[in-house]
């Protein structure tokens, strides 16, 4: 008949009227393959894969990607499409209600690191995996500060939750959380799209991640006229303000005070943000505004506030070296105070001291977002949601909630927040669910594999635990580094 017959498709019958409910012709049949509706692959010959449906190989296929086991990868993509025609022996042709009755429901919430490598690495023939999350996107966020000054274009550094796979279109919500029933096991949420519009999601397993925001401490102006960097639209504004304030300078009737004004950039917080988007604003004031705005260059002024040291949580060395080398550098200055308020012209220190500036960037530390400090449930002093070492929510008596990343803390273990810890630790909790919540399996334990940071012109810092280097060389292994994860 064709050369599907060789593998046995039609090696029933009776299941002859079921095939043509998935379709008359083969290409449609191929698309009900790949797309995971009413098929199942029970062997894929060259995989190392149970006898189990396309999900299993999707979710092996996604966790090599995450884990960067390349050579796996190959084996099993290779093996894939290799027996795309061959590696077919049996279909299920089963209503899709009777075969997802053995799944579990998992929700999880939120994009960001831990979430999306949870979901990257969950086995989803045991789950249908659900995800709430105002974002559509993965983003990854070391190479955040590159996109504000044209670096890296914003579509670099993002990966559209759905490229994971869904069992159905509908698994994925374009909403946030708005409160959780722990009894009824029932999530309360609210539509992105249409804020009028709330529903009910039930779940069998909850997964917490949604992040933090940037703390404010109550600096009265800080909501209003400073920019953050947390997200791609926050680096859109950026872009577009330094942009507006570059050609508000060249045009008639401002003066040299308000040209000057405009054209200084002050940012609030010395941590690897900060001090890498300075990086990245310094080089776009050598390499670029020489170009463009020849006229203003040398008006252009960055200033660095920052109340302790820059770079805290590197070794001394690096950080007197990333500091002597921002120092050395024309119209770029590091402050060492606190702001107390923000005017939208001017930024007021502690000490009194009011600089004028046209643009305020703010990257001070984190605090809980509405959602997790609503939660009636045990926190810490930061208002981060406790867990155990299994990342099970401690006030969760049924083991059915999880929290992970910036919103969590572990109790007796507590972890920095940063975008390796929530890596690992989605990785952890896909692989505890994956093997059904077993109580002896080990907590969760950290392993810092290191921290990088940009410094400016095509210098950086390596910060692990074999080496601590600085220097030119180290700008490709931090981009080049960087380039290689999963985005």
């Amino acid at each position: 008949m064709n050369r599907y017959t060789n593998v046995g498709i039609f090696h029933c019958v009776e299941k002859l009227h079921n095939l043509r409910a998935l379709g008359k012709n083969l290409s449609k049949l191929h698309r009900e393959w790949m797309g995971r509706r009413n098929v199942e692959v029970m062997y894929v010959k060259g995989c190392s894969i149970k006898d189990d449906d396309y999900d299993s190989l999707k979710t092996e296929l996604n966790r090599c990607r995450w884990t960067k086991d390349w050579q796996r990868h190959s084996m099993l993509q290779a093996a894939m499409h290799r027996n795309i025609n061959t590696a077919i022996r049996h279909f299920s042709t089963k209503p899709l209600g009777d075969s997802t009755s053995r799944r579990q429901r998992l929700v999880i919430l939120g994009t960001g690191w831990g979430s999306y490598s949870a979901l990257c690495c969950i086995d989803k023939s045991l789950f249908d995996v659900l995800v709430v999350s105002p974002r559509n996107h993965f983003l990854f966020t070391p190479l955040l500060a590159s996109t504000t000054v044209g670096t890296l274009e914003f579509r670099s550094i993002i990966e559209p939750v759905r490229n994971t796979g869904f069992r159905e279109s509908a698994h994925f919500h374009l909403s946030y959380a708005t409160d959780v029933d722990f009894c009824k096991k029932q999530l309360h949420v609210t539509s992105v799209l249409r804020p009028t519009l709330s529903y009910k999601l039930d779940y069998d397993k909850l997964v917490i991640g949604v992040g933090a925001l940037s703390n404010t401490f109550n600096v009265p102006g800080v909501e209003t006229n400073a920019f953050f960097l947390k997200e791609i639209r926050d680096a859109r504004k950026i872009r577009n303000k330094i942009l507006s304030n570059f050609e508000l300078a060249l045009q008639p009737g401002i003066d040299r005070d308000e040209s000057e004004r405009l054209l200084h950039i002050v940012i609030v917080g010395g941590g690897p943000t900060g001090v890498e988007f300075g990086a990245e604003l310094y080089d776009f004031v050598e390499q670029d505004v020489a170009r463009l705005y020849r006229e203003q260059q040398k008006q252009v002024q960055v200033t660095l506030v920052e109340s302790n040291q820059i770079l805290g949580a590197f070794d001394k060395r690096l950080q007197s070296y990333a500091e002597k080398k921002m120092k050395q550098r024309k119209r770029f200055n590091i402050v060492q105070s606190a702001v107390v308020e923000v005017t939208p012209t001017s930024v007021k220190l502690k000490d009194g001291e009011v600089i004028p500036c046209g643009l305020v960037v703010w990257s001070t530390g984190l605090a809980p977002r509405h959602f997790t400090s609503a939660l009636a449930v045990k926190k810490n002093r930061q208002g981060q949601i406790l867990t155990d070492g299994h990342l099970c929510m401690k006030s969760d008596t049924t083991g059915s909630v999880f929290a992970l990343g910036d919103c969590a803390d572990i109790d007796d273990y507590s972890l920095p927040c940063t975008a390796q810890v929530a890596e690992r630790q989605g990785r952890y909790l896909a692989d505890f669910l994956n093997k059904g919540c077993p109580p002896h399996m080990e907590p969760f334990r950290f392993k810092n594999m290191g921290m990088l940071a940009y410094i400016g012109r095509y210098e950086a810092l390596v910060d692990t635990p074999v080496a601590r280097l600085y220097g030119k060389s180290q700008k490709e292994f931090h981009h080049g580094f960087f380039g290689g994860q999963h985005i």
